[in-house]
């Protein structure tokens, strides 16, 4: 099995074209027992000694396999090491979905790399037995004189994005199971969809260690400028000891990127609690309803039998992610059935089927951290994905692959510098 590159520029394409030379797969790995970490981590080597990498990945999340992905295409020998495996459940990239979009207000880099991460989670879906992109819209509610959403608009516009404003009465008539009053709007992007998380960066990772990978498995020890030589870090060390060396590392450590790299992050990272509630719902209860969002909350229609997701997006309470308790609070679905209550009247008394704890790993400004360790030139860092990272794994990979290449340099918005260590910003 090869991995060949995937469409990289044009935009996403048509499901229904596959295109040549994106990842292929056996028949017999087809399904959901292929999917996770039987092939690429369950098989993965302690990590030892090792030598003779082009370029360590430390941390097995969206970020890291995509980079991974991406600088195997480019025909560096790549090792990926994690201290549990790809998106286990106290992972950012853990959990069942998250959405894509293209609107992003001003932020014009994300409609860019949202769009252009969308061939990638097609092809990538494509050869799974089980989707990875559900393309079902997403549509933002907003009140009518909005201006992030004009911003997004004008962005959507620029690169011919396909999408429509829908006035309150569109609302009504497409989506009755929702409340909608007089002077609110919706955004709809019907490109965008749902992405099954686990299920994909755990397929990508197999197909990765299947393509000739190497998934070690250790906790990496924090790295700083008294390992340097010459400036460069010549090797990681996990706690068991061992040694792993390679000519460049990249840190795409999710919540845990302050601890390996301490340093560099002086308290920048900012890890908070999210709480998920998922409510039985029939299935034709939520119609045609896509993935939707009306902030502070968003959420999924019944998305592959899962229940009615609601969420909250507004940043809970700094956690430890290593020592957290997984368990909802009485206090968030109360709030979340308030909402219920005033957006989905008909699901405020539903059964709660399903909970989930998760985390943010914050910048201070919502913005990503992709840049050099201040004090180790070959060292990259790659996190902060701030609640809003997942759907831009790919174009991630492919801007950190090429800052490994030298073939471009860090960009304004990602630099270290300009994160602080003050949260700012409460929501995405």
């Amino acid at each position: 099995m090869k991995v060949k590159r995937s469409i990289q520029n044009g935009g996403p394409r048509s499901p229904s074209k596959p295109a040549e030379g994106e990842i292929q797969r056996r028949s017999v790995l087809q399904g959901l027992g292929a999917l996770g970490v039987s092939v690429a981590f369950g098989n993965s080597r302690n990590a030892r000694a090792q030598s003779g990498y082009d370029v360590l990945v430390v941390g097995a999340g969206v970020f890291g396999i995509w980079t991974a992905y991406k600088l195997h295409l480019a025909g560096k020998r790549v090792a990926v090491i994690d201290s549990v495996g790809p998106a286990h459940s106290r992972a950012s990239s853990g959990g069942e979905s998250r959405a894509t979009r293209f609107g992003y207000g001003g932020a014009a880099i994300y409609s860019e790399w949202a769009w252009r991460s969308l061939s990638d989670w097609q092809a990538l879906s494509e050869r799974t037995g089980l989707p990875i992109f559900h393309q079902m819209g997403v549509v933002g509610i907003h009140p009518e004189s909005d201006e992030s959403y004009a911003a997004s608009a004008r962005a959507l516009r620029e690169r011919k994005i396909p999408h429509r404003f829908l006035s309150a009465k569109d609302l009504r008539s497409q989506y009755p199971i929702m409340h909608v009053s007089d002077g609110e709007a919706g955004l709809l992007e019907p490109l965008g969809g749902a992405l099954m998380s686990r299920r994909a960066v755990q397929y990508l990772a197999s197909s990765l260690a299947e393509a000739g990978v190497t998934f070690l498995s250790g906790t990496v020890l924090p790295v700083g400028q008294e390992q340097a030589s010459e400036g460069a870090l010549p090797a990681a060390m996990t706690a068991d000891g061992d040694r792993i060396e390679a000519e460049q590392f990249v840190m795409a450590c999710g919540p845990w990127l302050d601890r390996v790299c301490p340093e560099a992050m002086e308290g920048r990272l900012f890890v908070t609690r999210q709480e998920i509630f998922y409510f039985g719902v029939d299935a034709r209860s939520t119609g045609k309803l896509p993935v939707w969002g009306d902030l502070p909350y968003y959420g999924f229609p019944n998305l592959e039998g899962r229940g009615f997701k609601v969420a909250n997006d507004t940043h809970g309470p700094i956690i430890d992610p290593e020592a957290e308790d997984r368990r909802t609070t009485e206090e968030g679905e109360q709030t979340t059935r308030e909402f219920l209550s005033r957006r989905f009247p008909s699901l405020a008394a539903a059964p709660l089927v399903e909970t989930r704890v998760c985390q943010y790993e914050n910048s201070s400004n919502g913005h990503f951290v992709i840049d050099r360790h201040p004090g180790l030139e070959n060292v990259w860092l790659a996190g902060c994905g701030s609640g809003h990272g997942f759907k831009h794994g790919p174009a991630v990979g492919a801007h950190v692959a090429d800052l490994v290449a030298g073939t471009v340099v860090p960009m304004a918005p990602f630099l270290l510098s300009s994160k602080e260590v003050r949260q700012k910003r409460a929501v995405q």
